[in-house]
């Protein structure tokens, strides 16, 4: 992380030691705060005016500037974001909380700045639309029409994203020795392990894999989803291959991607299997209960089946 000045290379050095964030957390912090010192670049006229937003070089970054920040430059940037970037209420969101981690730190841990800008610092109201997923003949039209190079591995792939929840990261770290019997452990957010029961299907799918997987010249033998060339198999190689069986399988590739098909897991074992909430969450790997329960969204037969099961829904004036 050379691109960057060292007080930030700070920052997130004493969220990987002191804080233990896992590495993919503190990549997103790299890349947020990187796009805020960029963005403070133009707004103090630092740079030329014609330059390429990607291109500004904040290595040079003098510390000092960090004290000259207002509440009033942060809601610029966030403004700067929404409409010049497009980040969506969520991503938003999530740079709000990076920058204001990034001042308390400032502030009062390494006391390089005598006031924290961030305290008052809003986060965006987040959407609270319910997430798209597959519906169950969706689902079982994916997974009947893979074809292609790979289809053991890829049918293995869907099987366990579809039946476990798996977020694309733990899908593509799972070594072959972390599966016994019908369990599998991941390590999820925050370098969180979790147990994941494999049903039949998820079995069967991994086992008919196994049989074709390349046995020599792997260079990561443990891994269990391998690459044309025998490397574990990359996200960006994830998401490339379901966003192909997706449009295959005749689905809209533009609503639903890998973390939809997370989404389609929670939502077929809450309105098919009956699954209480709080197993949901442990299967899920969430924190809170409250991150969970935007998958128990109703369809409209459940909501018009309900208002029909009240007792008082028969009693017509005659």
């Amino acid at each position: 992380m050379h691109d960057i000045p060292i007080f930030l290379e700070d920052f997130l050095n004493y969220l990987d030691t002191i804080k233990g964030k896992s590495k993919n957390t503190i990549r997103e912090y790299y890349y947020d705060l990187r796009t805020f010192l960029r963005y403070l670049k133009i707004r103090y006229r630092l740079v030329p005016n014609d330059i390429e937003f990607d291109e500004i070089d904040v290595s040079d970054f003098d510390s000092n500037i960090m004290k000259k920040v207002t509440l009033q430059d942060l809601f610029s940037y966030i403004s700067f974001v929404d409409k010049q970037r497009n980040n969506s209420s969520t991503t938003r969101a999530r740079k709000v909380a990076s920058i204001k981690s990034f001042f308390r730190y400032l502030h009062s841990i390494v006391n390089l700045i005598d006031e924290n800008p961030a305290v008052n610092l809003e986060t965006p109201k987040l959407s609270s639309k319910h997430p798209s997923y597959l519906t169950l003949n969706e689902s079982l039209e994916l997974l009947n029409n893979i074809k292609g190079q790979y289809p053991e591995r890829d049918y293995a792939i869907l099987m366990l994203f579809l039946n476990c929840g798996l977020r694309i990261s733990e899908l593509v770290s799972i070594d072959i020795d972390r599966i016994k019997d019908d369990t599998l452990t991941v390590t999820g957010k925050g370098d969180k392990e979790r147990t994941i029961y494999l049903n039949e299907s998820c079995i069967y799918a991994i086992n008919e894999y196994l049989k074709i997987r390349p046995k020599s010249n792997i260079k990561d033998p443990k891994a269990l989803f391998l690459s044309k060339r025998k490397n574990r198999l990359s996200v960006r190689a994830v998401q490339h291959l379901v966003k192909k069986h997706l449009g295959e399988a005749g689905l809209d590739t533009e609503k639903i991607s890998t973390h939809k098909l997370r989404h389609t897991a929670a939502t077929l074992m809450y309105k098919h299997g009956n699954v209480d909430i709080r197993a949901l969450q442990q299967i899920l790997g969430h924190t809170s209960v409250s991150t969970t329960q935007i998958y128990t969204h109703l369809d409209d037969d459940k909501l018009r089946q309900a208002v029909k099961s009240n007792p008082l829904s028969k009693n017509t004036k005659k």
